[in-house]
């Protein structure tokens, strides 16, 4: 076999492929065995048939076809790793010349990835929020527990904003009650706005027995989208006492004695949860600085497979949990679909950019993934699937899937590593030290992952689903 490759594009190559003919002889004994378990000929035993009454009967070319369709992935194959290309997606392939028992000769276009120079990255300087921790955020903290131990006692007067009802709810559309739109017994707290709009306004002022009727847009449902004209029923009214903020309350509400120890865990809590975001900030940065350095060619076809699943994945995983299509959305969103389809190509171009880089860089810094580094990423993957991690485990390992784990930890690993060679700043002029390796890495992917939104969660849903 005689191979040569022609760059078409710095995406895009073809090769221009010649076999002899005697390179075929086993896809052509291949192809005679094939045709001889599907036909039946008279005087021959099924898969007896020779090779010359097949010919005869069925034609010479049946047989090439068979043969030569065979033959070519595994010649394509031969000739990619000849010309050490990286090659993306399927080709197209076109025979050029097919002479029986002298010559197969084919061409093959390809996307390839791009050679990329990885830019200087030493000189990156990012801003992020200051990691300060208010009096009033450790109030509002200590607050939202407090409301959690809230209790509620049965009151004989009208409802008010804060109070807890309990209410009968009957919706009619065009003066005809909804099958699904009579509920009785639903506790609601008003100002929650959890349920329709304008019940806060109707229950409100109410006492228990005490009856209002509004229109409100229904939320869900079979005439979800549509004004329907709905009567509330109150049936008992209940105020929420909340405990008071106290020694007391720090006791019965955590492991501390006292209510200082309790805000001074908040605010310790509080100062975690800001470093986790002032670092996701930081990779968010310099990932945008390291892509805006640097040249990378987007191959067409893979960019438009890309956006197309995404789109993909927006209508028939998000969009379908919540019970919406994609028109809805886009007027939620207040979007036209041209504005959509151009975010969707510029947030794939970012994801194709973010891997292409992260790729060479892994490849020139020589990072490898070891076993526990997969095992943490494969648990996390499995509890924000919803899974546990040996049903998440083998649908990844039946779906092909590790891969592409490791792909994902092994990015995660090289926006770390230019992550630490930028210099962080926050806003009041204060040096950021990203400390921890291993977090800055798992955080790193995590960052990796919403940039290139991978896919290994949902093919492992899919997976396990099917």
């Amino acid at each position: 076999m005689k191979s040569a490759v022609e760059t078409l594009n710095p995406t895009r190559v073809r090769l221009s492929i010649e076999v002899p003919f005697e390179e075929l002889k086993d896809s052509l004994d291949a192809a005679y065995k094939k045709i001889n378990q599907q036909v039946t000929v008279k005087g021959f035993r099924k898969g007896k048939i020779p090779a010359r009454v097949i010919d005869q009967r069925f034609g010479r070319g049946a047989v090439l076809e068979e043969a030569v369709n065979d033959a070519l992935p595994k010649f394509y194959t031969e000739a990619v790793n000849e010309g050490e290309l990286n090659v993306l997606g399927q080709p197209e392939v076109d025979i050029t010349e097919l002479k029986d028992g002298e010559l197969l000769a084919f061409t093959a276009e390809v996307d390839v990835r791009p050679e990329i120079e990885i830019p200087d990255y030493s000189g990156i300087e990012v801003t992020v929020d200051a990691l300060e921790v208010t009096d009033e955020e450790v109030e509002k903290a200590v607050e939202q527990l407090r409301e959690r131990f809230a209790a509620t006692n049965p009151v004989e007067r009208a409802a008010a904003d804060g109070d807890v009802v309990t209410i009968d709810l009957e919706a009619k559309v065009d003066g005809e009650i909804l099958e699904d739109g009579v509920a009785d017994g639903v506790s609601y707290t008003i100002g929650s706005g959890e349920l329709l709009d304008g019940i806060d306004e109707a229950v409100t002022g109410l006492e228990a027995g005490g009856e209002a009727t509004f229109t409100s847009e229904l939320k869900g449902g079979s005439a979800e989208g549509k004004a329907a004209e709905v009567t509330v029923k109150v049936t008992a009214v209940a105020a929420r006492e909340l405990p008071e903020l106290d020694d007391d309350f720090a006791q019965m509400a955590s492991e501390f004695d006292t209510l200082e120890e309790l805000k001074a865990d908040s605010r310790k809590r509080l100062e975690t949860t800001k470093q986790y975001d002032q670092a996701t900030q930081a990779q968010e940065r310099v990932l945008e600085e390291l892509l805006k350095l640097a040249e990378v060619p987007i191959p067409e076809k893979l960019l438009a497979d890309e956006v197309q699943t995404r789109k993909h994945n927006l209508e028939h995983h998000q969009l379908g949990q919540m019970g919406l299509d994609l028109e809805k959305y886009l007027e939620i969103q207040g979007k036209t679909l041209e504005e959509f389809e151009n975010e969707t190509s510029e947030q794939a171009i970012k994801g194709i950019k973010t891997q292409f880089i992260l790729d060479e860089l892994v490849n020139k810094e020589k990072l490898n993934v070891n076993q526990e580094e997969l095992t943490e990423h494969l648990m996390r993957r499995a509890a924000s699937s919803g899974m546990s991690p040996d049903q998440f485990a083998q649908a990844v390992v039946e779906g092909g899937q590790v891969p592409m784990l490791v792909g994902e930890v092994a990015r995660g690993k090289a926006l770390a590593v230019v992550v630490e060679a930028a210099k962080v700043v926050d806003t009041n002029g204060e040096v950021v030290d990203l400390e921890d390796e291993d977090e800055a890495a798992a955080g790193a992917t995590e960052t990796v992952e919403a940039a290139t939104e991978d896919k290994a969660e949902e093919k492992a849903e899919e997976k396990n689903e099917a």
